[in-house]
């Protein structure tokens, strides 16, 4: 093996391209004579439009300008949801979609009411700001709390109360019966707060329309170019798919929220086509805070059954999940069926009753974000561990301990219905309790209280499900020698180029220098199920895996017939075909550019091109797992928290590049970090108004926040994809949440305090040490 190849820890090929300027993003894209396209927003959370009047917008570079009851006319579609829903009875839920432009109301703050056309931005801004909109103003709501109340404002017909769907999985009188035989009852209420994606690269769209061939192209910020432009044909704009082309260039930054078909997509698409110009549009900040999806935004009431030896009988959770104005894509089987398959977290609990109920209010809606529903159900469970262990007077890893699933029993079906395959959930915790010096704290919270800190230490052990469905993989060595690998996954970040150049580097015995990553074109890719669920390598890798594969037997045609032997004397390794017994032979490189001239094809061929295409399906989700553990130092008198130490032991099985895993890892522990201490979405109370709508308002860590973090690894390969590899984009943020919180729980416990929300800000610590009976004077 190389020191390109499989396991190894190749610098990431991509980073010289975008650390020199020469990336290209959908902002950089400038078409010959296109437009500029800007949006009038909501100023209401709630209201309806009783007219608009645009006349004094149509100034001297004003092309257009759309509303509501334009496309309406045009008889473009709105964006749907694609889970169904139901209500407690069993009936089917309306499931209302998200305008392109409002109609006759607007339901969130931001939402969309008219959009604007001009041959400037500048030109653009200002006949923005000259439409003038008639709003009746209606009560509004923004937090569950308030929304499920008898007399809040409703939001759509058809959802009393604003219950947008009710879920429910489990066998209710198991958990029934077990919660009747307990010895304790461990409870505990969560609060999973509203968070936003914030991707260095805000949202931007181009569309062009073709007259004569009569397609339309779409550049945008996305993490899957098929199913954009499946949702833009299909449900939009409503044209044939081949009628549409998407193009995805370098994305910076997407943890979900550019997985989704958004309204700016489908309107410059139907502008550029109504004006004969192309039409760029491109998001700023404010409109990120205000419209893209947000993440998160659950309250859970937990309960647990347990018997005299602290072993878990059963497991009973309720959830409401806000879901803002509308359902955005895949936003209702976030907090029910993803957060639902993974209640039993690495606990072997018998019994598991789950509901969820959705929520509507006046808020930008909610839909994916890094881990979704994972990072939910981890923090659950996590922190009722801790809480049980309070409880029951036993540590931490104890009750852990006695409840773990252990490797012998694998596969193990959980109480939620999902198998997992293998794991070692107790090896992970007890290295990173080696590498934390767990035994060694006491002396640390000890010193720390003579400097008048308070010091804790808390821990999560995890398992997250990822890898879905199937992907394409295509190789070709084009002209110049270079092997193309074509994929329908998509990198915003992750190192997708050196991820499986590296795959087929290794496996066709060439320089990782040789391959070139193709993702993000339609016309080019003809199959793609984009990136999300940390599936690319799960799925992704096999099927290039398989590509790889494929190349090599279709080389072995051209082998035998330029090399005068038999196919089945043909041999392939170190990215050359040799006859076996001669010392005839010939690189695969040498052999491609051989294959491409027609005098050389074997009797039958038809194609001059060495090429091959193959598809993974998976049919078994991947699981991976381990222990973090956080340490940290909170001061007292302003309840400011400094991160002393974090450690990682993870299991992604196998490894196809420990430089790349570690920084996934590391962002994504970094992501959690940010939920855990900082980072909320406030809407204000009685107007559903955003005032967390810009940095200034709305924190993200630091680099000087990143505390010291070692990670190790317990790699098990899976064994439900022939790599072994089990995906890794997702698993910090899952677990770092409640490695955090617990240890903030842990250095106030001195106090009595047994739980605090996230996000800890210093604020909210401040108040809940003043609220105990002795704090500090």
């Amino acid at each position: 093996m190389g020191k390109f190849g499989m396991s190894q820890p190749v610098p990431r090929t991509e980073d010289p391209r975008l650390l020199t300027g020469k990336g290209r993003f959908t902002g950089d894209m400038s078409l010959p004579g296109h437009v500029h396209a800007l949006f009038l927003r909501s100023p209401h959370a709630h209201a309806e439009i009783v007219g608009i009047d645009t006349a004094a917008a149509a100034a001297p570079g004003v092309l257009a300008i759309y509303t509501g009851a334009d496309v309406s006319a045009a008889g473009l579609g709105d964006i749907p949801c694609a889970v169904p829903v139901k209500h407690r009875d069993g009936t089917k839920a309306p499931r209302p979609g998200r305008p392109l432009l409002a109609g006759d109301r607007v339901r969130f703050v931001g939402d969309n009411v008219a959009m604007v056309v001009a041959e400037t931005v500048e030109q653009a801004q200002d006949a923005v700001e000259l439409i003038t909109v008639d709003y009746r103003p209606l009560p509004a709501v923004a937090v569950i709390e308030d929304a499920i109340t008898d007399d809040a404002p409703r939001i759509w017909e058809g959802a009393p109360r604003n219950i947008a769907f009710f879920w429910q999985s489990g066998d209710e009188a198991a958990v029934d019966e077990a919660f009747d035989r307990a010895e304790q009852v461990v409870r505990i209420d969560l609060v999973n707060n509203r968070v936003v994606p914030c991707a260095m690269e805000p949202r931007a769209v181009v569309g062009d329309y073709h007259p004569v061939s009569g397609r339309y192209t779409l550049y945008t910020s996305c993490q899957g170019a098929h199913d954009i432009k499946t949702a833009v044909a299909k449900h939009t704009l409503k044209v044939p798919e081949e009628a549409v082309h998407v193009i995805v260039g370098d994305v910076g930054g997407s943890f979900g929220s550019k997985q989704f078909h958004y309204a700016e997509e489908a309107l410059v698409l139907w502008g550029a086509r109504q004006l004969g110009r192309p039409i760029k549009w491109t998001g700023d900040r404010l409109e990120a805070f205000l419209c893209d999806t947000h993440g998160r935004d659950q309250r859970n009431h937990v309960e647990a059954a347990l018997d005299a030896d602290g072993r878990f009988l059963a497991l009973r959770v309720h959830t409401h999940a806000n879901m803002g104005a509308y359902l955005n894509t895949y936003a209702p089987a976030i907090p029910s069926q993803l957060t639902g398959c993974m209640l039993s977290g690495v606990y072997a609990i018998p019994a598991i009753h789950a509901v969820c109920e959705g929520v509507y209010t006046n808020t930008v809606p909610v839909d994916a974000y890094r881990g979704a529903g994972r990072p939910e159900a981890t923090y659950l469970i996590e922190r009722l561990m801790d809480a049980a262990a309070h409880d029951l007077g036993l540590p931490p890893d104890e009750i852990r301990r006695r409840n773990f699933i252990l490797p012998d029993q694998m596969p193990y079906t959980t109480a939620s219905g999902t198998t997992y395959d293998c794991g070692d959930f107790a090896r992970n915790m007890d290295d990173a309790m080696i590498a934390a010096d767990w035994s060694g704290f006491e002396a640390r919270r000890t010193d720390a209280a003579k400097r008048g800190r308070m010091r804790g230490i808390g821990m999560s052990t995890y398992v997250e499900i990822c890898g879905f469905d199937q992907e394409e993989a295509t190789l070709r060595f084009i002209e110049d020698g270079t092997l193309e690998v074509l994929i329908g996954t998509q990198s915003s970040g992750q190192g997708h180029e050196t991820a499986y150049a590296q795959i087929a580097a290794d496996g066709l015995g060439i320089p990782i220098e040789q391959v070139k990553v193709v993702q993000g074109d339609t016309d080019v890719i003809p199959f793609g199920k984009g990136t999300g669920g940390s599936r690319s390598l799960p799925v992704g890798g096999p099927a290039l895996q398989n590509a790889v594969d494929a190349l090599i037997d279709r080389g072995k045609v051209f082998a035998s017939h330029l090399l005068q032997a038999r196919r089945n004397e043909i041999r392939f390794a170190d990215g050359q075909f040799t006859v076996t017994g001669s010392g005839r032979a010939m690189g695969i490189t040498q052999l491609a550019r051989a294959a491409r001239h027609m005098e050389n094809l074997p009797p039958g061929e038809m194609m001059a091109e060495l090429r091959a295409v193959a598809r993974f399906k998976i049919k078994a989700s991947t699981f991976p797992n381990g222990c973090h553990i956080c340490e940290l130092e909170i001061d007292p008198e302003t309840g400011a928290v400094e991160l002393a130490a974090y450690y990682v032991v993870d299991d992604f099985g196998t490894i196809v590049n420990p430089l790349l895993l570690t920084g996934q890892v590391r962002g994504g522990v970094v992501q959690g970090i940010g939920q855990a201490l900082m980072e909320e979405t406030v809407y204000d109370r009685d107007t559903a108004q955003l005032l967390s709508a810009s940095f200034l308002d709305y924190a993200v860590p630091h680099a000087f926040q990143t505390p010291p973090m070692q990670v190790d690894y317990n790699s098990i390969p899976c064994t439900t994809n022939p790599l072994g590899i089990k995906g890794a984009g997702e698993a910090g943020t899952i677990a770092a949440c409640p490695a955090v919180i617990n240890a903030v729980v842990d250095a106030l416990s001195p106090l009595g305090i047994r739980h605090i929300d996230m996000p800890a800000t210093p604020e909210n610590i401040w108040r809940a040490i003043q609220a105990t009976d002795s704090p500090p004077s």
